[in-house]
């Protein structure tokens, strides 16, 4: 399957008071330029990840995801590249798209995201008061790129 995403920088997360997040808990277990395989944890459920490598544009990637056993995934983690990656995720519905919020902790503390999923490169979508700067494409904040060089090191 086809993944393709927006993401941006947030100009604040008031907006969150209200709201209830899942943690999520996520490692590498390659970042290599052509994929990435990411094992992830969110609140009781884990994931297998592999990401292909993003078009020109950076809107685009394959992504093939499969749910694994919640052990089996803390094992791998155990087996991941330094730098894992601990974040809330918020997901905030507006009008058909649902935007994700992502505040980040750890070594990451201070970077927060917004992404929203598209069906087409060119779909239309209502952009909220709090969202600022486009950073699609922008390799820096790719969860992969911050497992390496988190975000207090910028």
């Amino acid at each position: 399957m086809t993944e393709i995403e927006r993401k941006f920088l947030l100009k604040n997360t008031d907006f969150l008071k209200e709201k209830t997040g899942k943690r999520i808990t996520q490692g590498y277990l390659t970042t290599d330029k052509e994929r990435t395989v990411r094992v992830r944890i969110k609140g009781e459920k884990a994931f297998l990840t592999i990401k292909g490598k993003s078009n020109d544009s950076g809107l685009s990637r394959y992504e093939w995801e499969k749910e694994i056993d919640l052990e089996e995934a803390q094992q791998l983690l155990l087996l991941c590249l330094p730098g894992v990656i601990d974040k809330t995720r918020y997901e905030i519905p507006i009008e058909t798209h649902t935007w994700e919020i992502d505040i980040f902790h750890g070594e990451n503390n201070g970077l927060t995201l917004a992404e929203i999923e598209l069906q087409s490169e060119t779909e239309s979508f209502s952009k909220p008061e709090w969202i600022d700067k486009e950073v699609t494409g922008d390799k820096r904040y790719y969860n992969s790129y911050i497992s390496e060089k988190p975000f207090c090191e910028w």
